[in-house]
């Protein structure tokens, strides 16, 4: 962690003290919020949502602040205020929990969702919220599921159309095992790191490659550097919601029901709002030129049991898996 992000936590967590330290109940409290994306994206105008309803229902008492734009840091800095106390929530992609919370892993498994109807039908029922559950034991309240779309390649030389195209690249995954192993399945070269850091590792030709959605494929400007975007979908990773379990159980029943009922009402608005934003960030990345290939995506499904039968390690995890593949 760099000087400046250790500083950033320092103040963060000075910020939390004052906040858990009062008496009275009936005080006044904000709820700090952080996100790496920028303002205006889906999952910050969610939060944002969220916060409103929170204000509305507690009387003005409680609001929530939301830092976008990377400001506290990256996402594991962002886990680690959360896990510390020091923030009261953060919005990030589930992958950035595999190590920390194991059944987190498996939303993210490869080819696991037929659309995106069958993954919001899953993350909805009882299966979404055992894996939600799952992370109180390492530090963690689950709130809700975000969309994330789904995650495809994009490339600066030529364009990924099927596993034996990938086969040497250096691509850019998530700070995961899981998201490393899949690439390493396909012959590919892993190359694990934060989000901040990929446009400038296109563009100087240290990776070859990464992997995203189109709204962040859009924001991050990685169209200007990687030209070709393969439709190959081969996850559906969502976002995850997490609030301090430190936080939370210094708080009344009352106040952690209203905010677990705005944090759930601001799933359907960040729906509605990630489907505008894919349609909207896939025309401008067509309009700046980049070319948007269809993929042979069995190749890539293909290659893909070795990772199953490295990350679905427990009864737990074979049975949350099967009950998601029998969802119609």
């Amino acid at each position: 962690m760099s000087y400046s992000t250790l500083k950033r936590v320092s103040l963060a967590i000075a910020a939390g003290m004052l906040l858990s330290t009062g008496p009275g109940l009936s005080q006044a409290l904000e709820l700090r919020s952080a996100d790496i994306h920028p303002e205006g994206y889906p999952t910050v105008l969610a939060v944002q949502k969220m916060g409103e309803l929170i204000k509305e229902r507690s009387g003005g008492r409680i609001t929530v602040k939301v830092f976008s734009g990377s400001a506290l840091g990256s996402e594991g800095d962002s886990i680690e205020q959360v896990k510390l106390g020091a923030l009261s929530m953060a919005r990030v992609s589930s992958a950035a929990m595999h190590n920390i919370c194991e059944v987190t892993r498996v939303p993210s498994l490869p080819f696991l969702f037929t659309s995106k109807e069958h993954l919001h039908k899953v993350l909805d029922s009882g299966i979404g919220e055992q894996i939600l559950k799952s992370c109180e034991q390492a530090g963690f309240v689950g709130l809700a599921w975000y969309d994330s779309g789904a995650r495809s390649m994009y490339s600066r030389g030529k364009p990924v159309r099927s596993v034996a195209d990938a086969k040497g690249m250096k691509i850019r995954v998530q700070q995961s095992d899981l998201s490393v192993a899949m690439i390493e399945a396909i012959g590919a070269n892993a190359t694990p790191m934060p989000m901040g850091e990929v446009y400038t590792s296109l563009k100087t030709g240290l990776i070859d490659a990464a992997e995203n959605n189109y709204p962040s494929y859009e924001s991050g400007h990685h169209y200007e550097v990687a030209k070709f975007f393969s439709k190959t979908e081969h996850t559906m990773t969502p976002e995850i919601l997490l609030f301090s379990k430190r936080q939370w159980d210094k708080l009344p029943e009352a106040d952690r029901k209203i905010i677990q009922d705005a944090a759930r009402e601001s799933v359907p608005y960040m729906r509605k709002l990630w489907a505008e934003r894919e349609d909207k960030s896939l025309a401008i990345v067509q309009q700046a030129g980049a070319q948007v290939v269809e993929a042979d995506k069995a190749s890539f499904q293909a290659v893909m049991k070795p990772v199953y039968d490295r990350f679905v390690t427990t009864d737990e995890m074979r049975d949350l898996v099967k009950r998601i593949q029998a969802v119609k």
